[in-house]
């Protein structure tokens, strides 16, 4: 069988400069996947557009700023795109399916496995699942926030073996290559650090909702799950083929060797779970989390926020403020704010039913 990769375009790649979907490069990126399907690779596409398709269907010239404007776009634009893609595909004898997701799908644990139950059918069946957030009934808790997380969590969901994002960039640089003639690509990054956060700006046009910054939360994710992920510019002269055989300019994050593969249940919790609040934790509790695979201990807990209940997904913080994990905590906000900065043996002397409670336990706990 072959690989099985997961492709995320953008709108700022799939639209023209006339403000119209761009159908020759649908075309060719199309006529790309249909290459890959042929050589016995599966393919998944996340395909951002459905608003800003949408947004010039209903003659809108800028950018709605309330959400049932862009919902309503979103629901107009959806239906063009997808007919589009299908037509494009049955030239080459290949079928789509649409798959429109919120978080809400699948941070309930049936839900995700159904998802991923259809998905790996649709792939037996030869179809192409076309991915998308469901805008029009989205709400804030429930959504993905950019489609770059929205692939993210699709790859971790299906096991792919790379994942993939189409950008109107080359890759990450040093710094803006618009701005700084200086700017270097940067062609390898093993680990998601304050240096390599600190080089990602915001969105780059009117059509999208990302930018360089929600790429690098997308891959700190793919590198806690074992999945290399790579970026490069859609337009590219056979921007897909040359990424899915390692060829031309690009970033790739991958860790060294083969990586480690975390267990499902820890990549559901911190991919695809909505943070209730945060803790804040000590250069010793970082080191023991991400050294020694260690339980997150009250003791290494140095500031609380809130509000979140006992079975919580939240937050770890470093001391720099950095993301360090996400976990389920088995302790209110307001029984941490007590307890944190002690041993559990002195936890122990006072509240005996937590003797032995760490705040996240590792089974439950994903660092990235």
């Amino acid at each position: 069988m072959g690989r099985l990769i997961v492709f995320k375009v953008g709108s700022s790649t799939l639209m023209g400069s006339d403000g119209e979907l761009d159908v020759a490069f649908v075309r060719s990126m199309c006529e790309q996947i249909c290459e890959l399907k042929r050589r016995g690779d599966r393919v998944v596409l996340v395909s951002s557009g459905a608003a800003a398709v949408g947004r010039s269907l209903l003659g809108f010239t800028e950018r709605p700023s309330d959400i049932p404007t862009l919902q309503a776009c979103a629901a107009a634009g959806q239906t063009t795109l997808i007919e589009r893609y299908a037509e494009v595909l049955a030239q080459d004898g290949v079928r789509c399916a649409q798959v429109l997701l919120t978080r809400g799908d699948v941070v309930d644990r049936t839900g995700y496995l159904n998802a991923r139950n259809t998905f790996e059918r649709l792939l037996d069946l030869g179809v192409l699942p076309i991915v998308n957030e469901n805008d029009t009934v989205s709400v804030r808790e429930f959504s993905f926030g950019d489609n770059d997380m929205l692939g993210a969590i699709v790859s971790s969901l299906i096991d792919a073996d790379s994942y993939v994002i189409l950008s109107d960039i080359d890759g990450l640089y040093t710094a803006n290559p618009d701005t700084d003639p200086t700017a270097t690509l940067i062609e390898r990054v093993e680990r998601v650090d304050a240096n390599v956060i600190a080089m990602a700006g915001g969105a780059g046009s009117s059509y999208g909702t990302g930018g360089m910054a929600t790429k690098i939360r997308a891959a700190r994710a793919m590198l806690a799950a074992g999945i290399p992920m790579t970026i490069c510019r859609g337009r590219g002269d056979r921007a897909l083929i040359n990424a899915a055989d390692g060829r031309g300019l690009r970033t790739v994050f991958e860790c060294p060797g083969e990586g480690t593969h975390e267990q499902a249940r820890k990549l559901w919790i911190g991919l695809a779970g909505v943070s209730r609040g945060s803790v804040r934790i000590d250069a010793g509790a970082c080191r023991a989390l991400e050294n020694e695979g260690a339980s997150l201990l009250p003791v290494g807990v140095t500031g609380v926020e809130g509000p979140f209940d006992e079975g919580d997904t939240v937050n770890v913080l470093g001391p720099d403020g950095q993301l360090v994990a996400r976990g389920i905590t088995r302790y209110s906000s307001d029984e941490l704010v007590r307890v944190h900065g002690l041993r559990l043996d002195v936890i122990a002397r006072f509240v005996p039913e937590r003797a032995d409670c760490p705040v996240i336990h590792r089974d439950e706990l994903l660092v990235f």
